[in-house]
């Protein structure tokens, strides 16, 4: 009788343990937090809006499909390339803007960055160019005379029409950077990897045809456009993917802000360790920039070059 009860009971709590173990792997209360990351993703599903008109959910790429880093051999065709719109959510504390948690791995991963030094008053001044519009000059003065480096991100064409310019921003100490020879949405070319190769490889040709030296690797994805896929093809070619915590509505050249009103947006927008975007095409950002670089070096920043993120 008692052999048969200690039978029993054994089988008992067999089942009980095992109940246990299936509930503390399902459980979606137990905590996963990850690895070198005491953050955890947060579970509202409030769709709060994000710059570009972008809400939360739709910058957010699942934890899923941000899994482990691939290495640099492995098949592009199992990475996601849903296509995702850079945005990032400002304040007014002057603290760094917040971007969701699987965006921010996904960088961590792929050697993308946003923001630099953010322990100290550091800044990271960019422009695009796509085209020029008379003010690339100009704003090489203003940084020439104000002994401040920026990185200029170029096209191919830009290369091959502003030959001068691209000339002396390498001569001036600044960084010229890749923006594609085409100026595509990144993930509309990544099924095929040459085409996609090619937007980088014939912007470097162009550069080094016109300056005689290797083209910086450093690149902006246009229009802010990426994906994972994307961005693991882009660091696989040895580039940084480098998109920005401040920006503001500049490009539009016949609807112009006031310079009273850039010089206060931008002021208003920086923080420790931010990356700049400002477009050269923008008449008010160029009649703003001696003041705001004045301005912001009494504040006690310092701007460094984009070959100083860590």
């Amino acid at each position: 009788m008692q052999k048969k009860l200690i039978i029993s009971l054994t089988i008992l709590l067999s089942l009980s343990l095992s109940s246990c173990a299936k509930y503390n792997d399902n459980n979606p209360n137990t905590s996963n937090i990850s690895k070198g990351n005491n953050i955890t993703e947060s579970k509202d599903n409030n769709s709060e809006k994000l710059p570009n008109n972008k809400t939360e959910n739709e910058s957010k790429v699942s934890t899923k499909e941000a899994s482990s880093k691939p290495s640099k051999s492995a098949d592009a065709s199992s990475l996601s390339n849903k296509e995702i719109h850079w945005g990032y959510r400002p304040n007014k504390e002057f603290r760094t803007p917040e971007i969701v948690e699987s965006v921010n791995e996904l960088l961590k991963k792929y050697s993308g960055y946003f923001v630099g030094d953010t322990s100290s008053k550091k800044l990271y001044l960019t422009f695009d160019e796509g085209y020029e519009n008379g003010y690339t000059g100009e704003i090489l003065d203003i940084l020439k005379a104000n002994n401040v480096p920026a990185a200029f991100f170029v096209t191919k064409p830009y290369i091959e029409k502003e030959k001068d310019l691209i000339n002396r921003m390498v001569n001036e100490g600044h960084i010229v950077g890749n923006h594609t020879s085409n100026h595509p949405a990144m993930p509309s070319v990544t099924d095929d990897e040459d085409k996609f190769n090619k937007e980088f490889t014939d912007t470097e040709e162009s550069f080094k045809a016109v300056t005689g030296k290797d083209m910086p690797k450093f690149f902006r994805p246009p229009m802010g456009r990426y994906s994972e896929k994307s961005l693991y093809l882009t660091e696989k070619l040895g580039y940084k993917s480098v998109f920005w915590s401040f920006a503001h509505k500049d490009w539009e050249v016949n609807n112009q802000p006031s310079v009273e009103h850039t010089i206060k947006k931008i002021k208003g927008g920086m923080h420790n360790g931010c990356v700049i975007l400002l477009h050269a095409v923008s008449e008010s950002n160029t009649k703003a920039l001696d003041s705001v670089i004045k301005d912001l070096k009494a504040e006690g920043y310092e701007f460094l070059s984009l070959d100083k993120l860590n």
